[in-house]
């Protein structure tokens, strides 16, 4: 399959119309549309209904397989880019905020004190945006956390191809505002707060799909925080706003251990299978894990 073709394929699947992906392309819209027909006789089979425009069957089962194959594509001329750039050391950081804790600042330091020349650098992201450039070459290591149950690892399909290994673990706390009826308890268990008026703030606490998926319920939303700092949050649910879960090493000592079910903080780095030596020197500084995949 011509990955141009598949690429194309992947936006009119994802936009759900034609001329809107040949915006996006640049194409022309006569363009997408013969990329398309050019694609369904390779295969042999129609991937996209025309009305409306959607994935088929066959299409659905194409895209299962489009994503991994675009990124490892990325990831190949990425690596061969390198290559005849030559460049000197590198340490390259893409993380979800929470990732980013006391262990990760203490390996970067073991980084700059090996290679005192070293660019290194640190950029806050989303958990699919972290995988996806380590896979196309803007990061040389990844860090990603999630709330799951103790020694598994994180769902992370999108990262088929590259190495990923435990990178730190602690307990989970669940911040209350003052005067909160159960603040002051030894702990809390999810299943009687499902229904409390929770803070949505995905890259600042614990995303609500990871504690819906630990212990289903409602967690209705009370107010979206876009932003990373956890000192807002906290000021958000000091407010009112809503309840929060945050790794105990980012709450404050008012914060209520999370004693059910069993969940911790994960953190899991994502690599290339051949990594810079900056990379190894960072994961030698962090406690030592065998890769989870």
């Amino acid at each position: 399959m011509d990955p141009h073709l598949l690429r194309t394929f992947t936006a009119v699947a994802r936009l759900g119309s034609f001329s809107a992906a040949a915006r996006e392309l640049g194409y022309t819209q006569s363009a997408v549309s013969q990329h398309i027909a050019a694609l369904e006789a390779d295969l042999g089979v129609e991937l996209l209904g025309r009305r409306p425009v959607a994935p088929t069957e066959a299409g659905a089962r194409l895209l299962d397989h489009a994503g991994p194959l675009l990124t490892r594509l990325a990831a190949a001329r990425a690596d061969v880019a390198r290559v005849a750039r030559t460049p000197g050391a590198r340490l390259a950081v893409g993380a979800t905020a929470l990732a980013c804790g006391a262990a990760t600042s203490r390996a970067i330091a073991g980084v700059r004190a090996a290679l005192p020349r070293a660019e290194v650098s640190v950029r806050l992201i989303g958990r699919s945006a972290v995988v996806r450039g380590v896979a196309e070459g803007d990061f040389d290591l990844g860090l990603v956390d999630g709330a799951v149950a103790p020694t598994d690892p994180l769902h992370l399909p999108e990262a088929e191809g590259l190495a990923v290994r435990a990178a730190g673990e602690e307990p989970l706390a669940v911040l209350l505002p003052p005067g909160h009826p159960l603040a002051g308890r030894p702990g809390l268990s999810l299943p009687d707060l499902t229904d409390a008026l929770w803070l949505d703030a995905p890259a600042a606490a614990v995303p609500l799909p990871d504690l819906r998926a630990a212990a289903p319920g409602g967690y209705p939303a009370a107010l979206r925080y876009e932003g990373a700092d956890t000192r807002v949050l906290r000021h958000l649910v000091a407010a009112g706003h809503g309840l929060a879960v945050l790794p105990v090493s980012a709450a404050p000592r008012s914060a209520v251990p999370l004693t059910g079910p069993r969940l911790v903080h994960h953190v899991e780095a994502v690599l290339r299978p051949s990594p810079p030596a900056a990379v190894t020197l960072f994961l030698d500084a962090l406690p030592e894990a065998d890769p989870v995949r």
